[in-house]
């Protein structure tokens, strides 16, 4: 007698596999929109989080229009024109520390412990905590300009410059949020990350020529001030703000805003697999 022996017949793939590599190239973009969403949600329930990008641009244009106006411009509404597109980049910079804050924060809590047992990409929940910081940015443009308005700043181009210029801030933050990210992931807790990261933003917004002309700063600072990000921002937005001379500014703060993203975003998503 001889045996028979049963080969199992081929497993044929049904509708869904067959569809699974075809959604496969979004899947990042559509957990990145969810868990940005997520984020969102949290901000509009906690709103005291957002006092750094609301009552801080405030602040600073009556403290520094008020003290330093007559003193560094002769006129407080001269200076205001001038400092405007200053206090809006450097609130904006110091708004990118909250988000390594808050990430170190839910990583203390296991937060990211539960999105790796999701079905999600690794680094969906970074991007989407970055995408849902937009809100912050946006809201720092609108309550800067707003209060500008209220205290006499006007601005000298057209609206599309200007939202061309609020564009360009909210691209910048972004692209420093990274920075921030990366050393959420790293720093053992917040009130590391917000410590390191103090440090590295504010000698970007003082060593800058946000409050004063370069040509107005002592010469061994100004090879800094030249090169500094910071600084390229500002002229930037003065000149789609108020019609002064672009030159390259634009250019070399989208070359910044582009190499914080490549050199930063590698690092922050590589400590985040070692930490999680």
């Amino acid at each position: 007698m001889s045996a028979t022996t049963l080969t199992p017949a081929p497993r044929t793939a049904g509708p869904d596999a067959a569809a699974a590599p075809h959604h496969r190239p979004f899947a990042l973009v559509r957990h990145s929109a969810a868990l940005a969403k997520r984020s969102l949600i949290k901000t509009w329930r906690t709103p005291e989080a957002l006092i750094d990008v609301t009552l801080q641009p405030i602040i600073f244009l009556l403290i520094f229009v008020t003290i330093f106006g007559n003193a560094v411009a002769g006129s407080t509404s001269d200076y205001l024109q001038f400092l405007l597109p200053g206090i809006l980049a450097q609130t904006i910079a110091q708004g990118a520390i909250a988000i390594g804050v808050n990430l170190n924060v839910d990583r203390e809590k296991g937060i990211f412990d539960r999105f790796k047992s999701l079905p999600v990409p690794r680094s969906a929940p970074l991007i989407g905590a970055v995408l849902g910081d937009v809100v912050r940015y946006v809201i720092v443009a609108v309550v800067t300009l707003a209060t500008g308005y209220a205290m006499g700043f006007r601005i000298g181009t057209d609206v599309w410059h200007a939202a061309a210029g609020c564009l360009l801030a909210v691209l910048f933050a972004l692209s420093l949020s990274w920075v921030s990210v990366w050393v959420g992931m790293l720093a053992r807790t917040s009130g590391s990350v917000q410590g390191i990261m103090f440090l590295l933003v504010m000698p970007l917004t003082f060593g800058s020529n946000v409050f004063v002309q370069t040509g107005d700063l002592p010469g061994w600072m100004q090879g800094f001030v030249d090169v500094n990000p910071l600084t390229h921002l500002v002229e930037s937005m003065r000149g789609l703000f108020l019609g002064a001379p672009l030159g390259d500014h634009v250019w070399w703060t989208l070359a910044w805003c582009v190499a914080m993203v490549t050199v930063f975003m590698p690092l922050a998503l590589r400590a985040y697999r070692r930490r999680v």
